[in-house]
């Protein structure tokens, strides 16, 4: 018996409606390194899991979404909600999307080896309510009590903060070694797939730019939510702490003039005139570029309740200073409201992806492509010199 197109759209869309978008998924390893473990043998570190989800009723759009998830957390942030909603992963999905999804390396599913990888950390249930899912309570920085958005109360014995904090895994303590596993595992995982869009979030903002430096041709766009930050200092939960030697960045990256250590790039303190809590440093002008992501267009997304309201502007200025192309929104300032660090899994998320991700994405491609055809057609005019139009 013959299942006609109508019979299939209906039975996708009960899908949806019951379980989300109907989608294929697959699952793959890259940028492993084999050591030897003694003289006969060997194992393998240094990889990324990666989770490869594709639309059933086929992809429309140009270039995947690739997500990086931040400190403590893996892949499974973007799947769904801890209060059980779809997630971030299933919208785009909806919109004709392919997704990747990555534990990153010596992280969850991305293995972590005794012998050869650093020590971790782990964050522990009260530092997680207070930085993510009760700051209203704590109240340890200003705008913290207007979070309003965490579903549940976010502390231990709530059900919905229960499944959240067993979500999360131990880290690698030593920053410099995240970022540089981080960049040989997303840079092979590019060689791979090809070009996406780049979606980070906290921790792995410091891991967006390097990898865009390494693959400038395969970073279409860069969303990036709250990225660590502010340049070269701790936040505001570690103030005044030497961080980020390259500026947004624990590991080389390409500057113009260039360097050869961080120490030569000259560097001023802009902290007068922005919110107390935080040191700003940037460049000293004339301040050096990122010659490399020059053509990325960025969007930062900052919430109205976390901590990083207080210095994003500075991580902003420093970007823009290095010659990005940078579109910063406040949440607030359009509208929405009451979100904290882990905006992406709050009770609004929708309206996040929808009025802002989503459509930032969707505009920057479109005149990504735009451009291209422009420029194909008058590459093709130089070729064709008698060529009409």
């Amino acid at each position: 018996m013959l299942i006609t197109l109508a019979a299939v759209a209906a039975l996708f869309s009960s899908a949806y409606t019951l379980r989300g978008t109907a989608h294929y998924r697959e699952y793959f390893y890259v940028g492993s390194t084999y050591v030897p473990k003694n003289d006969n043998t060997s194992i393998a570190h240094g990889q990324v899991y990666v989770e490869h989800l594709t639309p059933a009723l086929g992809t429309s759009q140009p270039y995947p979404i690739l997500f990086v998830h931040g400190a403590g957390m893996t892949g499974t942030n973007f799947l769904n909600t801890p209060d059980g909603r779809p997630g971030w992963a299933d919208w785009f999905l909806s919109q004709g999307y392919e997704v990747y999804l990555i534990d990153q390396p010596a992280r969850g599913r991305s293995a972590w080896q005794q012998s050869v990888d650093g020590p971790q950390i782990t964050v522990d249930s009260l530092t997680i309510s207070q930085i993510f899912t009760a700051t209203a309570e704590f109240n340890l920085w200003p705008n913290a009590t207007l979070h309003t958005q965490w579903p549940g109360n976010g502390t231990v014995g709530d059900p919905i903060f229960d499944q959240f904090f067993a979500s999360t895994m131990p880290l690698l303590a030593i920053d410099s070694e995240s970022g540089e596993k981080n960049q040989h595992a997303l840079a092979a995982l590019l060689d791979r797939i090809g070009e996406v869009v780049l979606i980070t979030h906290s921790q792995s903002g410091l891991f967006g730019w390097p990898l865009a430096d390494a693959r400038p041709s395969l970073v279409k766009a860069i969303v990036t939510m709250e990225p660590g930050g502010p340049p070269f200092i701790g936040d505001t939960l570690s103030p005044n702490t030497p961080m980020h030697p390259y500026g947004l960045s624990e590991v080389p990256i390409t500057y113009d003039p260039p360097i050869t250590d961080p120490s030569e790039i000259q560097t001023v303190n802009d902290t007068e005139g922005r919110l107390p809590g935080y040191t700003c440093i940037l460049q000293k002008e004339p301040a050096r570029q990122w010659p490399n992501l020059l053509h990325i267009p960025v969007l930062t997304l900052t919430s109205e309740s976390s901590w990083h309201g207080i210095f994003d502007d500075c991580t902003v200025d420093f970007l823009r200073q290095a010659g990005l192309t940078v579109d910063f929104v406040r949440l607030q300032d359009v509208g929405i409201h009451g979100n904290g660090h882990m905006m992406f899994m709050e009770l609004n998320s929708d309206e996040i992806v929808k009025k802002v991700v989503g459509k930032w994405i969707a505009e920057k491609i479109s005149l990504s492509e735009v451009q291209g055809n422009i420029c194909s057609y008058g590459i093709a005019k130089q070729l064709v010199p008698n060529s009409q139009g």
